[in-house]
């Protein structure tokens, strides 16, 4: 029999995990169909809505979306006008609502009673409490904050509205996405980590309790003596780049299966749990192929022929400065900045793609993520203009890159020629060190976050002739959005979006775990192409 599950998405940003879950395959369909996603930020609702909207076509996109797409962005089609019955749908399925709201809990909770009676057992809950209060960086500036309490910051106890209504919907499994920073956060000494733990596993009646599936345990066997291995708390730490992911991700996924819909076979929970991949995936495998692009200067009028003096300006001083390194380093930096130093003459870069040029991928790229990705129907790609830089920065920008292409890594702050040091406080603290990163060609990225809208530092390209930080269609392939999948609002509220979500083939490959986990085979034969959906109920 074929399953079928209804999927409530919480905190749903743009859409990340819905979109890993509802392209898993079984037996040509889908068994998942997403049936309400809830987002408060306006501009992320805004790409959810417009994605539950084209999810609701059975096998392929409308035409008018490619036309959109590969013509002028600024004239998106009255899509209610055109398909009243898929639109209409969409607003019914993404909500724009703030869960802990009280006042709109009401029309919320009435829509959960509502796919609770229609499904019953059949659902599944995914999302992920905001997580600015248990990231690292989000405590560290926490603790600058005068008067701060721990014990009265909400986004603590947001997870508390995910639990409020697991125990409303009872699923037969639920996903929930956190940062790798709340396995060590705490108030008033209690470790939140654990209290979360404690929370998700006692839920109702021991029928409807949870088993914690650990995503990234080696293994659920019992010892001799008969007792089950206890669980470490790193083991619900999920690396993506474990996974086929170009990006070196880790975040805390807890994955529940009520005890009824799973039984006790650890051999079977083994099995179902997602196989780590042999190599991982780097940076060039998704960026080559994309459109070579120039940054754009912030701080005088932008033309193509001020760029290329400041670039000309840029390697110049680049060349003459002390690069701290010696031997084959050294040789192999000032080889490389000849060699651009002469490319950067002839170089005529634009700053986006208008025209209808292939877009590729990178040959190293593996066969289902390329699939995922790409889209044979763009002539070009969306969300994918560079920003302005200031010209102090194009010199960073330069060096870095050119910095990891002769030595691998990425400088420190120790490794900086001293006039390219920029004047901040922190610079020499060792707090910052790495505030300029380059990405590097032939590892997995750093982790993608939503502070790639601030100023694109620790995001720089690695081909040093086109001196920027990434794109967000850039940011979005390394995050593993399909190239279809189109952003609204502003380029710093795109770039949020992309940092706050979860890769949606990371979802992918979750979702085919817990389909397995809940006792179904997943189907091995992949579709050409992205685009073919089941119509969603």
């Amino acid at each position: 029999m074929k399953a079928s599950y209804a999927v409530v998405d919480l905190f749903a940003g743009p859409g990340g995990l819905a979109e890993g879950f509802s392209r898993v395959r079984q037996e040509d369909h889908s068994p998942y169909s997403i049936v309400l996603s809830v987002e408060k930020d306006e501009h992320a609702h805004k790409t959810l809505l417009l994605r539950s909207f084209l999810r609701q076509f059975e096998r392929s996109f409308p035409a008018e979306y490619y036309q959109f797409l590969n013509g002028d962005l600024h004239k998106e089609p009255d899509w209610k006008k055109l398909y009243p019955d898929e639109w209409a749908a969409a607003c019914s399925e993404a909500l724009h609502l703030e869960l802990g709201n009280e006042k709109q809990a009401v029309e919320l909770d009435a829509r959960l009673d509502q796919i609770r009676e229609i499904y019953g057992d059949r659902i599944i809950l995914i999302g992920g409490p905001p997580c600015q209060a248990y990231s690292l960086v989000g405590r560290a500036r926490n603790k600058g904050v005068e008067d701060y309490v721990a014990g009265d910051d909400k986004r603590h106890f947001l997870y508390q509205e995910y639990i409020r209504i697991l125990k409303r919907l009872r699923p037969a499994a639920f996903v929930m996405e956190n940062v790798k920073g709340l396995l060590s956060s705490s108030i008033d000494g209690e470790k939140i980590f654990e209290k979360v733990l404690d929370d998700l596993a006692h839920l109702g009646t021991d029928r409807h309790s949870y088993r914690l599936i650990p995503l990234a345990a080696r293994t659920n066997s019992r010892r001799k003596d008969g007792e089950k291995h206890k669980t470490e708390a790193k083991e619900y730490v999920v690396r993506a780049e474990d996974f086929g992911i170009p990006q070196a991700r880790h975040r805390v996924i807890l994955v529940g299966i009520r005890k009824d819909c799973l039984g006790d076979d650890s051999e079977r929970i083994n099995e179902a749990l997602p196989k780590r991949t042999v190599k991982t995936v780097g940076v060039r495998a998704v960026l080559l192929g994309m459109p070579r692009l120039r940054s754009g200067l912030s701080e005088i009028k932008d033309t193509k022929e001020a760029w290329k003096k400041a670039v000309r300006e840029a390697v110049a001083s680049v060349s003459t400065l002390d690069q701290k390194l010696a031997g084959k380093e050294l040789d192999r930096f000032k080889k490389k900045v000849r060699l651009y130093a002469k490319k950067v003459k002839g170089s005529r870069l634009p700053r986006s793609r208008n025209k209808s040029i292939p877009v590729g991928i990178g040959r190293t790229c593996p066969r289902k993520l390329k699939t995922w990705i790409t889209d044979p129907r763009l002539k070009r790609l969306p969300n994918s203009e560079t920003r302005g830089h200031m010209k102090s920065d194009l010199k960073r920008y330069f060096f870095v890159s050119v910095f990891g292409e002769a030595t691998g890594v990425s400088p420190k702050a120790i490794n900086f020629p001293d006039a390219l040091a920029p004047k901040h406080e922190n610079w020499s603290s060792g707090n910052f060190s790495d505030r300029f990163r380059v990405q590097l060609w032939d590892h997995p990225s750093t982790t993608i976050t939503s502070h790639i809208s601030k100023d694109g530092h620790y995001f720089i390209h690695p081909d040093p002739l086109q001196c920027r930080s990434l794109t967000v269609r850039e940011a979005a392939r390394l995050q593993t959005f399909p190239d279809n999948y189109l952003f609204k609002g502003n380029r710093t509220q795109q770039y949020v979006q992309v940092g706050n979500a979860v890769p949606p083939f990371l979802a992918h490959i979750i979702g085919e775990s817990v389909l397995r986990l809940l006792g179904h085979t997943i189907e091995n034969k992949r579709k050409k192409g992205p685009d073919r959906r089941r119509k969603q109920g």
